[in-house]
């Protein structure tokens, strides 16, 4: 880890964004240095639940045993499986049987949407997430997550696309809450071309995050860019300044 980006980031976020959550960052490894870690749960629940705490500072790790959900056991890589039944579960169910959460319209609709899903394989045995500003030398971000309001959304949403050509420096795939932030994001980091990952409209991970925030997901290396880009981009001008007064009002 950069501990100068570490401290610069810090810098230009307080200045810029006044009052704002850091953002988180998770990386995979096979060496757990510094992580909590939380008892595998008796029964699949979401594992947003946890990484609220890692917005208040408490470090965590996941791995193939902790992770309950059979959704983000695969969305973090740790299975290749899903639920029986999944594509009824997703769209209309099978009565008496599997409910049917209905976010997608039928079955065929959810498996071909499917294919169209690349598989993560964890590339180690843990994946760890910290908040930005626990970050020591010896960690090795991979992808920064933004829990942010419409504001704040704003403006991370135009320094992604500051350096860029084409208009799509921004994705906003359909997927789960842990999809958004992993899935997604990690692939978007092995291409030429990263882009940034708006997510967290999954409706059944909504709950546990704040009603006002959605997720915004950037590769590092994306990320990295933005950070250099701050002190000449949009932000230090007067049109960012009216949304800059107004996020100082609210701390």
């Amino acid at each position: 880890m950069d501990l100068k980006l570490k401290d610069t980031f810090i810098e230009r976020w307080n200045k810029y964004f006044p009052g704002a959550e850091l953002p988180v960052i998770f990386y995979y490894t096979d060496k757990l240095i510094e992580a909590g870690s939380f008892n595998a749960p008796t029964k699949a629940h979401c594992m947003m639940n946890e990484l609220v705490q890692v917005t208040k500072g408490k470090s965590v790790y996941f791995d193939k045993d902790s992770t309950m959900c059979s959704g983000g056991k695969k969305y973090l890589g740790f299975s290749d499986k899903l639920r029986a039944n999944f594509e009824y579960f997703l769209s209309y169910g099978i009565p008496g049987e599997v409910e049917g959460e209905r976010y997608k319209k039928d079955p065929d609709t959810v498996e071909k949407s499917m294919g169209n899903l690349k598989t993560l394989k964890a590339p180690h045995k843990y994946i760890v997430f910290k908040r930005w500003d626990k970050l020591e030398e010896y960690d090795e971000p991979m992808v920064v997550i933004f829990f942010a309001k419409p504001d704040v959304l704003s403006g991370l949403f135009t320094l992604a696309n500051f350096d860029e050509v084409m208009p799509d420096g921004v994705i906003a795939p359909f997927g789960s809450g842990c999809s958004s932030i992993v899935n997604y994001p990690y692939f978007e980091l092995q291409s030429q071309y990263p882009r940034a990952v708006l997510g967290m409209f999954d409706v059944s991970a909504r709950p546990y995050l704040p009603p006002g925030a959605l997720s915004f997901a950037v590769p590092i290396t994306k990320f990295t860019r933005m950070v250099n880009n701050m002190d000449e981009s949009f932000l230090i001008t007067g049109s960012w300044n009216k949304l800059r007064s107004r996020m100082a009002m609210e701390i």
